[in-house]
């Protein structure tokens, strides 16, 4: 692999649990992200998959220092951005923008559309000086196919599509080089999907743009990605290319994952097996000793529960199911679904 333009190293987050009202005192933590790791290339599109509450938003968050790292390294282009404040800190993330989920609520109702997208301006005014902002916010407007002349209108005038589109042209306002969309098609019909992730896909083409995509819909992470990272937990399980996720999973949480999928084809549904998993996910401030996934896994032995497995390559494995994936017993389970 090339030399990544971000790099996440054993990165944690941990949200203090406390007891008391005057003298309060740490009783536990919510371990939300929980030493992660993954590199992103430039260029490439990275999908984060897995079920609600496993951590995905969290880590867009601090990599993005909305939220301070409890530990671990963040690295953009070789430096480590977790500590920095002040200037420094200001000046990486005029380099790592976000697009949010909901449309509705990242936009601020009171401002019009050139003041939302014309704000980043302000902050770093070296990318567009004061008289050419006006036009810099109407080509960004074209750039993601509105109307410039929409510029003095209010958010409440637009529909959900086009609302993401101002969001995703207020994150394309200072030319950055990666961009983390926190589903940002979640909220969207299903067709006006399809245009945000053409319009997504054309973007980076254009603009060399990396992209670290979340999602819950797998068809769509499968679609726009070239890796995917699967988390459960707060932990990456597994990750590799599109094809060696959906096609040769190896870890048996993807293998559920992708078995929940709805298949179109009639034909399929009936050939393809469905995996249902017993119990709860165990809460992130109590998690299951050694491996995670043991308490709802049906290859759980004595070693899951005592020895925590890696995020490596089983030695066992070969060709396209040679990839990452943190599990003991890992192995392809023939998955029909997310096609």
């Amino acid at each position: 692999m090339a030399e990544p333009i971000l790099e996440v190293r054993d990165l944690v987050k941990h949200y203090p649990l406390t007891q008391g009202i005057v003298f309060k005192r740490q009783v536990g933590a919510v371990r939300a992200v929980d030493g992660v790791s993954f590199r992103l290339a430039k260029g490439e599109t990275l999908g984060i998959v897995g079920e609600s509450g496993c951590g995905k938003s969290t880590l867009a968050k601090v990599l993005m220092n909305l939220e301070k790292a409890t530990s671990g390294e963040v690295r953009f282009k070789g430096e480590d951005i977790t500590r920095l404040s002040g200037a420094g800190l200001k000046a990486v993330r005029r380099n790592i923008q976000m697009v949010f989920q909901d449309p509705y609520t990242s936009l601020n109702p009171r401002m019009t559309v050139g003041d939302i997208i014309g704000e980043p301006f302000e902050i770093h005014p070296e990318v567009a000086p004061k008289g050419d902002r006006r036009r810099a916010v109407q080509d960004l407007l074209d750039v993601v196919g509105l109307n410039p002349e929409y510029i003095n209108r209010y958010p409440h005038q637009f529909s959900g599509g086009q609302r993401q589109r101002i969001g995703i042209a207020r994150g394309l306002a200072l030319k950055p080089e990666v961009i983390i969309c926190d589903e940002p098609v979640s909220a969207l019909d299903v067709s006006v999907q399809a245009q945000v992730i053409n319009l997504l896909e054309q973007l980076q083409n254009d603009f060399e743009l990396s992209y670290m995509f979340i999602a819950h819909d797998l068809s769509i992470v499968r679609h726009i990605s070239d890796r995917v990272g699967v988390m459960y937990l707060g932990t990456m399980v597994e990750i590799g290319t599109e094809e060696q996720i959906y096609s040769h999973p190896t870890h048996p949480y993807t293998q559920a994952l992708l078995s929940a999928v709805p298949v179109p084809d009639p034909t399929g549904r009936e050939q393809r097996e469905r995996i249902l998993l017993s119990g709860d996910i165990p809460s992130p401030a109590n998690p299951p000793s050694g491996c995670r996934f043991r308490t709802r896994c049906w290859k759980a032995q004595e070693r899951c529960a005592i020895e925590v497995p890696l995020l490596a390559v089983p030695s066992a494995l070969s060709g396209p199911a040679a990839h990452e994936s943190a599990c003991h017993f890992a192995e392809v389970r023939d998955v029909i679904g997310a096609g």
